[in-house]
Formats: structure tokens, C-alpha cells, sequence
């Protein structure tokens, strides 16, 4: 397994950031409504893993270290993880697992179907993320797996929707959405210097 120490970390640093968030819980160190705070973190925390993520083609192509794309699979799982937390502490501290409490809140609040798209996507991003189904699937699983830009639209989307009276924090993370787009726009990928290279040659 190349590049350990980097898994590990990442692997850790998954784990204990919400184990934290769990801790100040039941510490009552969050807001009077502690379930709805870690609801909230968790859907930011896939937000930041997802950014992250995609993040790592540009710096590979930037330093030259194939380091970043051996770990990418692993940062997609972990934004996949924390989705299936969010959407889990969503049903117990919003809904109270009152499963006739979400048509209310479907109607009250559309964005939760924007929400459960961009899941879905993640759900089929996350269970052909292996080699074999990269193997099975050919030249299709690149097609599929771009499925990660309109994803990256949604949770934007879902999360506009939420702090819509507040768009400073949505701001910053579109801005970095919008830049790691246009650093996949052919034209402009080409155009990315190779520092890593350049290093090797001096």
C-alpha cells in the first residue's frame, strides 16, 4: 500500500472530527439543539470532503505527486460517509424516526429532495468506486463517475437553500466549487504549470 501515513491520516482525522462533534453533544457544549447542530456539521463536513476531493486532480497536475490520486478514492468514501451520517442524524434528532413526519417535511422544505438526489448520486458514485466495477464497466465508469460535478451543483444547491439568509459561508464554498470546475475545462487544464516537473529538471 503506497503512501500509509497519508491514509492513516486521512482515515483518522474522518473518524475524530465527528467523534468530537459527538463529545461536545453530549457534553452540552453545542447549541440548545444539539441534534440539529450535528445534522448541520455533517452535511458542511461531506460538503468539505467533496471540495477536497475533487481538489486532488489539480494538485496532481500541479506538483506532479502521484500521492494525490491515490487517496482520492479513499477522501470520495469518506464524503460518502458523512453523508450517510447526515442523512441518518436527519431521521433520529429532525424527524425523531417518524417516518409520516417526512411527507410534512418534504413539503415544507424542497430542498431535502435536492438533498436526496445529490445521495443518490454519491450512493452510485461510492458503490462503483472499486476496480472491479471499473474493470466491468470500461469506459462507461468515467462517464458515470462525472456524476460528481452535478453532485458537487446539488449539495451547493441544498445548502444555498438552507443559509439562504446568510450567503457569506456559501459564498466561499461555491467560489471554490466554481474554481475547481474551471480547472477541468480542457482549455484551461493545459495551462496549469507542472511545478513538480520543473522542479525535477533544475
Amino acid at each position: 500500500m503506497r503512501y500509509p501515513w497519508l491514509r492513516l491520516a486521512i482515515f483518522m482525522t474522518g473518524c475524530l472530527v465527528p467523534a468530537w462533534w459527538l463529545y461536545q453533544a453530549a457534553s452540552g457544549l453545542l447549541d440548545p439543539d444539539p441534534g440539529k447542530v450535528l445534522v448541520d456539521r455533517l452535511g458542511l463536513g461531506a460538503l468539505v470532503f467533496l471540495l477536497i476531493t475533487l481538489s486532488m486532480t489539480p494538485l496532481q497536475r500541479l506538483s506532479g505527486w502521484p500521492g494525490w490520486i491515490v487517496v482520492r478514492r479513499q477522501l470520495g468514501l469518506w464524503c460518502f460517509a458523512y453523508i450517510v451520517l447526515h442523512l441518518a442524524s436527519y431521521i433520529v434528532f429532525v424527524l425523531g424516526l417518524d417516518w409520516g413526519q417526512l411527507g410534512v417535511e418534504l413539503r415544507k422544505r424542497p430542498y431535502i429532495i435536492v438533498g436526496a438526489l445529490g445521495f443518490l448520486g454519491l450512493l452510485a458514485l461510492a458503490v462503483t468506486s472499486n476496480r472491479y466495477s471499473q474493470k466491468r464497466l470500461g469506459a462507461r465508469w468515467k462517464k458515470l463517475h462525472r456524476l460528481v460535478y452535478g453532485v458537487l451543483g446539488l449539495g451547493l444547491l441544498h445548502f444555498l437553500w438552507i443559509v439562504r439568509s446568510d450567503l457569506r459561508e456559501w459564498a466561499v464554498y461555491a467560489a471554490v466549487g466554481g474554481m475547481l470546475m474551471l480547472l477541468r475545462v480542457p482549455q484551461v487544464a493545459r495551462r496549469i504549470p507542472r511545478l513538480g516537473r520543473q522542479g525535477r529538471v533544475r
